[in-house]
């Protein structure tokens, strides 16, 4: 029997199922590989903005309308990815857009005016979030196959790409042109997508019998109930709410600790950093954490850990309690969104991931301008506190859908 058979069919302790398992493990790997490669090269774009600026002499006002075009292509793509997976399969989409995510990095050092960089952003946004959807997707049906809930170690390598991405931008960024530090990008970009892509293209979707005929309505292109279609909501409402804090501790934290803590620059730039490691310290414990808690507990203590976290990093006194604030904030905030694409994927499949991932990003794009708005009519610490509102709500939520949860 073919060894794709074999994935399709065979479950451990079936004949065929050490061949199963051991091409789940490769599958697993090469996804694992997509979501550290879409971290590390949109946190390698991130760190050249900079750069890019000066290159088109654009103020900061036509840079942000620039910027936007990341977002528009991104949320435009992410609507009408679910559709291209359930045509041509979760795997077939994550590797085309791996190239085109890669190929497209390169394009903002060619341009030289905010107009051109806008139109080719929206290409860089329309790659990633496609990306995004489909790593996504392929990766909820893998998690279903291995009855394991290990969605948040995909995550957790997203954020360990985005920081190795970061942290190599940074250190050449003094050394190295924008056009040959992002033409690099693509050429490993391109490298890691031949290594990893033939993997997936191998092998389908993995599929588990005897759920197949219980299978969620979006995933076989049939209508979701009405019912399904307000929790797949319940959940990109809660992905929203965890992204909301990412986005307003990427953009504000920073200038919280210097103007508001008087914190010197390299402890102030350290903030977001200690976030994002305690986030990934939490991903990479998140598979023990869910098989122990269930997705609901886990939803319910992340939300109130965050809410805690963040509280304290927005009101204490001093720089290094805030930066305990945001330790705990990212620990808490670490599983819910993997937690909530999952569980909206398994509801209603590749559209399900969609309409979560749609929302969550959503809800990073108006973080950092929400809290500049309300800093503006109170104060900064004041406007953070909103991410611990937001925490709450998560949590309030994840204990509202119980019923819809896997505990």
């Amino acid at each position: 029997m073919p060894q794709l058979n074999k994935l399709r069919t065979a479950l451990p302790g079936d004949i065929g199922g050490n061949t199963a398992a051991l091409a789940s493990a490769r599958l697993r790997t090469a996804l694992t590989v997509f979501f550290a490669l879409d971290g590390f090269l949109f946190a390698g774009w991130v760190v050249r903005i900079p750069a890019i600026k000066h290159q088109t002499g654009a103020s900061a006002a036509t840079l942000g309308l620039a910027l936007l075009g990341v977002s528009a292509g991104a949320v435009i793509t992410m609507t009408l990815t679910g559709r291209l997976c359930r045509r041509f399969g979760s795997h077939a989409v994550t590797v085309a857009c791996g190239v085109l995510l890669s190929l497209s990095i390169a394009l903002p050092a060619q341009t030289h005016s905010a107009l051109s960089l806008g139109l080719v952003l929206l290409v860089f946004g329309a790659a990633y979030g496609g990306m995004n959807v489909a790593m996504n997707s392929a990766a909820v049906d893998l998690v279903a196959a291995l009855r394991r809930p290990v969605m948040p170690s995909f995550h957790a390598a997203f954020s360990l790409g985005g920081m190795l991405g970061a942290g190599l931008g940074g250190l050449v960024a003094a050394g190295l042109s924008p056009a040959v530090h992002l033409s690099l990008l693509t050429g490993i970009g391109l490298l890691v997508t031949a290594l990893a892509g033939p993997v997936l293209l191998r092998h389908p979707a993995p599929v588990v019998p005897e759920r197949a005929d219980t299978a969620p309505a979006g995933r076989s292109g049939q209508r979701l109930s009405g019912r399904a279609r307000k929790v797949v909501l319940l959940f990109g409402l809660i992905a929203l709410c965890t992204a909301y804090g990412e986005g307003a501790l990427a953009d504000w934290g920073a200038l919280h600790l210097e103007q508001d803590l008087h914190a010197r620059p390299g402890i102030a730039a350290a903030g977001y950093s200690l976030f994002a490691l305690a986030m990934t310290a939490g991903r990479l414990s998140g598979t023990a954490l869910l098989e122990r808690l269930g997705q609901t507990r886990t939803l319910v203590a992340g939300g109130a850990t965050a809410a805690a976290g963040m509280l304290l990093g927005s009101l204490a006194p001093t720089a290094w309690l805030a930066l305990l604030g945001f330790a705990v904030t990212g620990i808490g905030l670490a599983n819910i969104f993997p937690v909530a694409v999952g569980r909206a994927g398994e509801l209603a499949g590749p559209g399900g991931v969609a309409a979560a991932s749609t929302l969550g990003y959503g809800g990073m794009l108006l973080g950092p301008p929400a809290i500049g708005f309300l800093a503006d009519w109170f104060s900064l610490p004041v406007a953070l506190t909103t991410v611990a509102v937001l925490a709450g709500a998560a949590a309030a939520l994840g204990y509202g859908a119980r019923k819809a949860a896997h505990t």
